[in-house]
């Protein structure tokens, strides 16, 4: 019997007997106790509004002109890389804008209509998934406009908007509301947007979307690629949450956001180098000829012979990315990447191109156009060897250059990722041994088919339609076996990522690494996932807390630099609007966005408490709002939020959330990991991704094999996902344990259906 015919009645029982409550944290504000309702009988009848007349479109445009601005961010060299629009939304310095408007680590400038400028002081908060931002400026008095609600803006209602588009300072064009409308903001997650009959063009981003008071209702931020007429905006009340609790922070520390370690990478020649989730990339002309730009690694360079390797992908094939070794620091290097399909070995000794010599240039069948690709570099005293993905492609005698640094290098107009660097004596082959049985091996094989040729074309022509119910039949086969490929492939991810977190976790609790633990997780979701980078990350953090501090500092110095560097200087925050979002419980996300939910900050906030020598720091398993509780050598515990900035709540929050002596019993890190496998699963039912929901939960029964609820709760999911031997044996196992508290009569009952 197929899972799709097990009777619903008993899978209901089941789940109903003994699933394990919801462990998914919730902001604070979300367990606050409702205040009673005041009595209908003495409260006065509501008036209704008077209605505010109508405005035309150019005595709108009028009010609203003083209000806006044109937001610009540079690059390094000071030229323009980007234009927007903004509007004013505080008087004392504070505009609005689309996330993208301002760029990422960049410095931002505002423009008036009556020509003031204004450098950007601040990036007063942000919203990556609603891609809103406020920036703050040195300016008192501005006019702001007023805010509307946009849940009351209907379809078919007149609106205005205004912006820059295409260069074209302060434009004014109507048209009406189409819709309220999903679209898609990231790969599981959709944000409800409003749909216009208006064009938005480049520049408009970031401009305010107004009703005919002269009220703005949302943030204009896409443009439709299927019309000319049609765009998209934020509702405004979107925004409110990021005026409400701002994540400030100042603009030196977000021109750090996305850039590469300074003690592990050193940009040179211009571009722009960036870094997240353990990726490079980079994009723009670099400033060397050619559009030459490089990017050095900082590690000590191993006596010869050693080998340096990266994972490249290039955007576009015309365009040209790779290594450089025995680099001077400056003009002087070799470089190996691929460019126009082909694998190339240069070297370069000095500025001009007629200081540059071609090697060798050649194909290699082993090179993937469009894919990623290793390429690796073994220096030795008398030759160069040069692979692409295991395969020999270039062997060189050049010895001109044998010292200096190693890194990479981007050509021309190329946009480029780079992942995996090394750089040691001997580097491991890019793909190793899988271990797989011959028989495996010789089934992927047989996957494989050869292109027909004439004869046999004619062969199969001599009866079409049978040949062709045949060759249909055989792909449909070929396509359920690639299928069930992939998901061993994904099980065998999953089972090594799940082996590793149970090598940490079983560890006595002192040496247990938190942080090295949740990258476990997120490397679940995220097979690529850079464990290193993040773990240096972490540290390079703790450094920086460190050298603020003065000499012998005592616990409360610590905890105050600590929430410091955090929440005032890095702007890390609870997630408002997006709360549920997986990337929420993804702590290199964290880390990268600055954003999260009460558990995931309280991982860094500990893992950094743990890094500076605070150790009077615990983890507080609040239901429904993971906190952290410091317990000072002397005087009172704290319960810090730190969701909320790491605020301390006072006594009578505590009794609102009704906060017991157990909750602040210190969390165990085996705990903590469940908890956070438990939103994940959360944030994946919400979605209905029943694949992602029972990989979180087979991690989460690994972690407790004996708990009869994960154990329903992982049958469940095995027969949702087709894996009706497995959901068997976890039922067989609850019969064989006959553990208290489940219904074992349904328990049998399902085993029937199956059978």
């Amino acid at each position: 019997m197929t899972v799709s015919v097990i009777p619903r009645l008993i899978v209901a029982g089941v789940l109903l007997a003994a699933l394990p409550a919801s462990a998914q944290d919730k902001p604070a504000s979300a367990l606050m106790k409702r205040a009673p309702a005041k009595s209908a009988a003495k409260s006065e009848p509501v008036k209704p509004a008077p209605a505010v007349p109508a405005l035309s479109v150019k005595e709108i445009a009028a009010r609203v002109k003083p209000s806006l601005v044109t937001v610009t961010f540079t690059g390094r060299d000071g030229a323009v890389e980007g234009t927007g629009s903004g509007f004013v939304v505080d008087a004392d310095g504070l505009i609005a804008t689309s996330l993208h408007v301002i760029g990422e680590a960049r410095p931002i400038s505002v423009q008036f209509a009556d020509g003031k400028k204004f450098d950007v002081i601040a990036v007063h908060a942000w919203n990556r998934r609603s891609d809103l931002a406020l920036i703050r400026i040195d300016a008192k008095g501005l006019p702001a406009l007023p805010l509307g609600d946009s849940s009351t803006l209907e379809q078919g209602a007149p609106i205005v908007a205004m912006g820059n588009p295409r260069g074209l300072d302060f434009s004014v064009v109507s048209g009406v509301v189409s819709a309220r409308r999903e679209v898609k903001t990231g790969e599981l997650d959709a944000e409800e947007m409003i749909q216009l009959a208006i064009p938005i063009e480049p520049g408009n981003s970031g401009g305010p979307l107004l009703d005919m008071q002269g009220n703005v209702h949302g943030v204009l931020t896409l443009k439709s690629a299927l019309t000319e007429n049609l765009g998209f905006a934020m509702p405004i009340n979107m925004l409110k949450p990021l005026l409400a609790k701002p994540n400030p922070v100042p603009i030196a520390r977000w021109l750090t956001i996305g850039n590469l370690n300074p003690r592990e990478w050193q940009p040179l020649l211009g571009a722009r180098w960036t870094q997240k989730s353990g990726r490079i990339s980079v994009e723009g002309v670099g400033k060397g000829f050619g559009g030459r730009a490089l990017c050095l690694n900082q590690r000590e360079v191993p006596a010869l012979p050693y080998e340096v390797a990266v994972t490249v992908k290039l955007e576009s094939e015309s365009g040209a990315a790779g290594l450089v070794f025995a680099s001077d620091g400056g003009d002087i290097h070799y470089g190996f990447y691929p460019t126009g399909g082909q694998l190339r070995l240069t070297r370069f000794d000095g500025p001009t191109v007629y200081s540059w010599a071609i090697l060798k240039s050649v194909p290699s069948p082993h090179y993937r156009p469009g894919e990623w690709n290793t390429i690796k570099v073994r220096i030795e005293k008398d030759r160069l060897l040069c692979y692409v993905n295991d395969h020999l492609a270039i062997e060189s005698d050049d010895q001109t250059l044998r010292t200096g640094k190693v890194g990479l290098a981007k050509f021309r107009d190329t946009k480029a990722a780079f992942k995996n660097f090394q750089v040691a004596a001997t580097l491991p082959p890019a793909v190793p041994d899988s271990g797989l049985s011959k028989n495996l091996l010789q089934q992927i094989e047989s996957l494989a088919a050869s292109p027909a040729d004439e004869k046999t074309l004619r062969a199969l022509q001599t009866n079409a339609p049978a040949s062709r119910a045949v060759l249909t039949a055989r792909a449909d086969r070929l396509e359920k076996e690639v299928a069930q490929l992939r998901k061993l492939a994904h099980t065998v991810h999953r089972r090594e990522v799940e082996a590793a977190l149970l090598r940490e976790l079983d560890q006595p609790e002192a040496k247990i690494d938190l942080f090295h633990a949740a990258l476990l997780l997120a490397k679940l979701d995220n097979e690529e996932l850079d464990l290193d980078a993040y773990r240096r990350q972490l540290d390079d953090m703790a450094k920086d807390i460190t050298c603020q501090l003065a000499a012998m500092p005592d616990d409360e110095a610590k905890l105050k630099a600590l929430k410091k560097f955090l929440f005032e200087e890095n702007g890390f925050h609870g997630s408002r609007s997006d709360y549920n979002n997986r990337a929420n419980s993804y702590i290199n996300e964290v880390l990268d966005d600055r954003e999260g939910i009460p558990i995931t900050l309280s991982v860094v906030f500990l893992e950094l408490a743990r890094r500076i020598g605070l150790d009077t720091v615990s983890g507080a398993p609040v239901p429904g709002h993971f906190m952290v509780l410091h317990r000072p050598k002397m005087g009172e515990r704290q319960l810090l939020d730190v969701f909320d900035g790491g605020i301390t709540l006072p006594p009578k929050r505590e009794e609102e959330l009704r906060i017991t002596d157990e909750d602040l019993q210190p969390a165990s890190k085996r705990s903590i990991i469940t908890r956070m496998l438990r939103n994940l699963l959360n944030a994946a039912r919400q979605n209905s991704d029943h694949a992602a929901m029972l990989r979180y939960q087979e991690v989460i029964v690994a972690l407790a094999p004996d708990a009869p609820g994960d154990r329903i709760g992982r049958a469940l999911l095995r027969l949702q996902n087709d894996d009706a031997e497995g959901g068997r044996l976890d039922l067989l196992w609850l019969l064989d344990n006959r553990p208290r508290g489940i219904d074992l009569e349904r328990v049998e009952q399902l085993l029937r259906s199956l059978r």
